[in-house]
């Protein structure tokens, strides 16, 4: 059974998200403030972590800062007010996976829930990629699903892992943001790019990229990104 720490300001919203997934078969913790989050964290140890970006005391952003300097690989869903594009954007480059649009439609959550707790498995190999591979300092174990740079482990989070892992099964490929919706989101609709490009940044930064010349993850402008083996 999935465990899900919600963090919800309002309590009427909180009950019914929570009502809705207990429904769903998820365990379901629940939490009014950020502080209180950071403590069920730690205690609850959730699969998944919803959280509201308008908190009051402790934003919905510094909670999602926290548990990414934590080097907590928990996948996090934001909510989000509907045309926030500033704090979608932000939220995403704090370390978000995904997003949903409030008020949170329940089978809207079920779904991107379902799908973030795919992305945790990584990508399948197709047989014919090796389960590790070495490119430059950058060494990609398949297998363990597990990353190094200069021999450091990169702890990274499950969409950032699967992104890298679709990119470089094909160095030298070019994906589209749409294709990379589909395969790492598993958005099938016509999605919102940005979480390609905010994903695609914190994996640079984690790979220890040099600003503005990217070594391993190239941007091909006006279409997509696409991996190249150094």
């Amino acid at each position: 059974m999935p465990r899900v720490l919600l963090i919800e300001d309002d309590r009427a919203v909180r009950e019914g998200v929570r009502l809705a997934l207990r429904r769903q078969g998820h365990d379901v913790a629940a939490a009014g403030t950020g502080e209180d989050g950071l403590e069920q964290l730690r205690s609850f140890r959730p699969d998944v972590v919803v959280l509201d970006l308008m908190l009051p005391g402790m934003s919905g952003l510094d909670v999602c800062r926290r548990i990414r300097g934590a080097d907590d690989q928990v996948p996090i869903i934001m909510a989000t007010a509907r045309g926030d594009d500033v704090d979608i954007v932000v939220g995403l480059e704090a370390g978000a996976d995904d997003y949903v649009v409030k008020p949170v439609q329940a089978r809207v959550l079920e779904a991107r829930i379902r799908a973030v707790l795919r992305r945790v498995g990584g990508t399948p190999s197709d047989g014919t990629t090796p389960k590790t591979e070495t490119h430059g300092e950058l060494t990609i174990d398949r297998a363990a699903l597990t990353v190094t740079h200069q021999g450091a482990p990169v702890a990274l989070a499950p969409s950032e892992l699967r992104l890298l892992l679709t990119l470089s099964a094909s160095p030298g490929q070019v994906f589209s943001r749409q294709q990379l919706l589909e395969a790492v989101w598993e958005h099938s609709y016509h999605g919102d790019s940005r979480l390609v490009d905010a994903c695609v940044k914190r994996l640079r930064t984690k790979m220890g990229e040099p600003p503005g010349q990217p070594r391993y993850i190239q941007t091909v402008r006006g279409f997509g990104y696409q991996f190249r083996s150094r």
